[in-house]
C-alpha cells in the first residue's frame, strides 16, 4: 500500500535557528519553507521536515541517514564546515571516524545541533 507513497522524514529542535543554518548552510539542503511549525527541506527529492518541539531528548541511536558514493569525500567536506565526527567505543574507527562493518558497507556519525545522530554510509560497489 505504501510502496509507491512518498516517505516523509522527521527530526526535532529547540533550536530552529541553528537547526536552519546545520541543514541548510553546512549540509546543504535546500529550504523549502519555515513556518511557526516546522522548517521543511528538500533531502534529494525527500521532504524533511525539522519539528520545533519545546523539549526534546535525542534518541540514542541514529535518526536520519545519507548513502553516500564516495564517503571520504563527504567526510571530509563537512569536517571543513565544522562538522565534528562521533567515536564509539567497541568499533574500529579510522582517523576520520568512519567504521568497516562486517559487510564492507563503510558509515560515520555526527550530531546535529540538538544532539540528533546523523550518519553516512557507503554501500560496497556490488550492492549499490
Amino acid at each position: 500500500m505504501l510502496a509507491t507513497a512518498q516517505l516523509i522524514g522527521f527530526a526535532a529542535t529547540t533550536r530552529p535557528q541553528l537547526a536552519k543554518r546545520f541543514y541548510g548552510d553546512t549540509l546543504g539542503l535546500r529550504l523549502i519553507e519555515e513556518s511557526d511549525f516546522a522548517i521543511v527541506f528538500d533531502a534529494n527529492g525527500t521532504m524533511l521536515r525539522i519539528q520545533k518541539v519545546g523539549e526534546l531528548v535525542p534518541a540514542q541511536h541514529t535518526s536520519l541517514g545519507w548513502r553516500v558514493v564516495d564517503i571520504r569525500s563527504t567526510v571530509g567536506e563537512l569536517i571543513k564546515r565544522g562538522v565534528r565526527f562521533e567515536r564509539y567505543q567497541g568499533l574500529q574507527q579510522d582517523d576520520r571516524g568512519i567504521w568497516r562493518t562486517p559487510s564492507s558497507a563503510e558509515v560515520a556519525w555526527f550530531k546535529d545541533p540538538d544532539g540528533n545522530t546523523l550518519s553516512l554510509t557507503q554501500w560496497p560497489s556490488r550492492s549499490a
